[in-house]
């Protein structure tokens, strides 16, 4: 992270992020650290073209849910190159640490349903780099397969070799659900993980954290400790993880290539450590669209790493509307 302006977009292609620097003031000449790169709002990704390369020509391109008003967020990748390396060796060290291989179960699309979605991609590949060659997907059209997934727990349960499940947050709650209805429970071997992401509202069910995982933990035998939440976004090309979920929230971290600073979304400022604000990642693997993006994230700064608060609201919501507005103004060359 010595030299941000290797990764600083700044070229004929990416002509909305180039305008919005240089209307701050910001060139490579006078970016000396990583905190001093503009960062672009989340949104800004549903309402211009942000790509170093023309979009055509992308290996790749992964698109937001579009939850608000339909709009989905592009992300361009020339390459998949990054972004797999990136996620293969983060993968690695923090879900798989000293486990080479594990049998893995998928609660979510594959790549072939989902081509545009980070999260198809990012689950494929973790099966395809560190599953076993017995590994699967638990989805079918109506949902998840409950007769196989209970035939591979009663599996794992019974040979006593270690089981990893992994998926979207909101479809492990309705796993739960019907692991209640069903009234069945499991002890997973020891070695077996859990790996969750992103959240559940709007879905059947919705839990607090701690309920979260101590359901989890208590229907299938899982130590909370094994129970990992990755924290991404289709706007970046690097996750965040935590150490487990033993007690809530918990710290979460990224590889040396990413960094987080919380700041004040009304005056752009950093906030002290400790204080609330809305987080801001830099991603050195975002090397096509823009390196720092502002999320709708609120967080606090710790040791080793933040705590993820949830959703922005209030203020803090008015805050990141106003830099929607500030980027848009100066990306689409119109006056304040």
């Amino acid at each position: 992270m010595n030299r941000p302006y290797n990764y600083f977009l700044i070229n004929d292609h990416n002509l909305p992020y180039r305008t919005f620097c240089f209307q701050k003031g910001k060139t490579p000449r006078v970016v000396k650290t990583w905190r001093d790169i503009p960062a672009v709002p989340i949104n800004a990704f549903k309402e211009v073209t942000l790509s170093s390369i023309d979009p055509s020509e992308t290996e790749a391109v992964f698109m937001t849910s579009g939850t608000t008003k339909g709009i989905k967020g592009k992300h361009y990748h020339p390459t998949l190159e990054v972004f797999d390396k990136s996620m293969i060796l983060n993968f690695r060290k923090r879900f798989m640490k000293e486990t080479e291989k594990i049998r893995m179960g998928i609660l979510f699309p594959t790549e072939i349903e989902l081509p545009n979605s980070s999260l198809a991609r990012y689950l494929g590949l973790g099966m395809r780099e560190f599953g076993t060659k017995d590994s699967h997907y638990l989805l079918n059209e109506s949902g998840i397969d409950m007769d196989r997934l209970l035939e591979y727990l009663a599996h794992a349960e019974k040979t006593g070799e270690p089981y990893a499940l992994l998926g979207a947050s909101f479809s492990f709650v309705h796993m739960i659900e019907e692991l209640e209805r069903m009234g069945k429970t499991f002890s997973l071997p020891k070695g077996s993980k859990i790996l969750d992401t992103g959240g559940y509202k709007n879905q059947s069910k919705e839990l607090g954290l701690d309920e979260f995982y101590h359901m989890l933990s208590t229907h299938l035998g899982v130590d909370r400790s094994e129970c990992i939440n990755m924290y991404g976004m289709t706007e970046l090309s690097t996750q965040f993880y935590d150490d487990g979920n033993e007690t809530v929230p918990p710290v979460k971290s990224g590889p040396h290539w990413i960094r987080t600073r919380v700041i004040n979304p009304l005056s752009g400022e950093e906030v002290q450590k400790g204080e609330r604000g809305v987080l801001v990642h830099c991603d050195l693997a975002n090397f096509n669209s823009v390196t720092t993006i502002l999320t709708e994230d609120l967080g606090v700064e710790v040791d080793g790493g933040f705590l993820l608060l949830g959703r922005v609201q209030g203020t803090e919501a008015k805050g990141c509307s106003i830099a929607v507005d500030e980027f848009l103004k100066a990306a689409k060359g119109v006056s304040k």
